[in-house]
């Protein structure tokens, strides 16, 4: 008996020494062909990138659009002869738009970040180079795959930021903070205004009627909101002083390491609301804090937007509340982007005088 029982144990320890190498010999042919994956998307698209800016010095030099057209049609056929289709006319316009939106210095960085060609084509679709970085850096932070990229891009997600909200210089420097330290800012992560469409809501609908709605749809509106967010809680009760107070959804950010207390309110901003979601952070900070998480954030999720209380508290850097309008339906495009540029004017004017104003404030001191 004790024979069957050595012998059994003998063939156990066998298995398990050959499930170990099996499972290592694995590991060494998935990373060979991750590495593969990653040198042949650097090498294409630095192929690509190259061969865009070749062409961009001639048109360039040349300085006639008719010429540098024709010049490019012709190259494309003596490349399809030679090397085959996927050398067309297409698809040299997308290396030179490549070439025009990234300098070799940028085109480098967005391939150490693992951006494939089609982000790389998409990202030219964004004309301000700083909202090229912007989505740069979301691409690498979030891991977006460019069905999520093209997305965001057509969502307006950075004009819907409170970052697109400050002078270029400040988001130069808090970009570079971002991609030098690893770490997401608060004003990469809230916006300004939120879709909601994909909740089905009728015309007419009660605070219960957005939270069941945004419940059974959880997977979308984190999308909406962010892929780092994680859901905690619904109706969150606290009490303070005998007094039992919700707070409609509970989140918490990986990315900030802080909860995430939402309030949703029908029709427009309040200043009521503010002091509420106070109470509801210190209690937050006080009794649900852990040990190595930065202190709460509250996000007051309004239908209707009053655009100066939203922009006032959009730029109070050190205020843990940020206001924000949803849409239950999508808005024209056309209209919303009118709305955001010109509060992102508005935002970015008042922003610069808050500066001279500290300005002033430390000349007298």
């Amino acid at each position: 008996m004790s024979k069957e029982i050595s012998i059994q144990e003998n063939n156990s320890e066998l298995i398990g020494k050959e499930n170990k190498l099996f499972s290592d010999v694995c590991r060494i042919i998935d990373g060979a062909r991750d590495r593969i994956a990653t040198h042949l998307n650097t090498e294409l698209c630095l192929t690509n990138w190259y061969i865009g800016h070749r062409i961009k010095e001639d048109v360039l030099y040349n300085q006639r659009a008719e010429y540098g057209k024709q010049v490019v049609k012709n190259l494309a056929k003596l490349l399809t002869d030679r090397y085959g289709s996927g050398w067309k006319y297409e698809k040299l316009k997308q290396c030179i738009r490549v070439a025009y939106a990234f300098s070799e210095e940028e085109i480098r960085y967005a391939l150490r970040t693992q951006l494939t060609w089609t982000h790389l084509r998409s990202l030219t679709g964004v004309k301000e180079p700083l909202a090229r970085q912007f989505y740069v850096e979301m691409c690498r932070i979030e891991h977006w795959d460019t069905r999520t990229l093209d997305e965001k891009i057509d969502g307006q997600l950075f004009e819907r930021t409170a970052i697109s909200r400050k002078p270029e210089e400040v988001v130069k420097l808090e970009l570079e903070q971002v991609k030098t330290t690893n770490q997401l800012l608060p004003d990469l992560v809230f916006r300004s205004s939120y879709f909601l469409d994909m909740l089905g809501l009728p015309d007419a609908f009660s605070e219960k009627d957005l939270e069941d709605a945004i419940l059974s749809q959880i997977q979308s509106f984190i999308k909406e909101l962010g892929s780092d967010f994680a859901f905690l809680d619904r109706q969150k009760r606290i009490t303070v002083d005998a007094v039992d107070y919700y707070i409609d959804l509970l989140f918490f950010h990986r990315g900030l390491h802080r909860m995430v207390a939402i309030d949703l309110k029908l029709g427009k901003f309040k200043p009521e609301y503010e002091g509420q979601m106070l109470l509801y952070l210190r209690y937050l900070n006080k009794n649900e804090r852990r040990e190595g998480e930065e202190s709460p954030i509250g996000l007051i999720l309004c239908s209707e937007g009053n655009t100066e209380h939203i922009e006032y508290l959009m730029l109070e850097e050190d205020s843990p509340i940020k206001v924000a309008q949803y849409y239950t339906k999508l808005p024209d495009k056309k209209l919303l982007s009118e709305k955001l540029q010109r509060a992102i004017a508005i935002a970015k004017e008042r922003y610069s005088e808050k500066l001279l104003d500290k300005k002033d404030i430390m000349k007298n001191f």
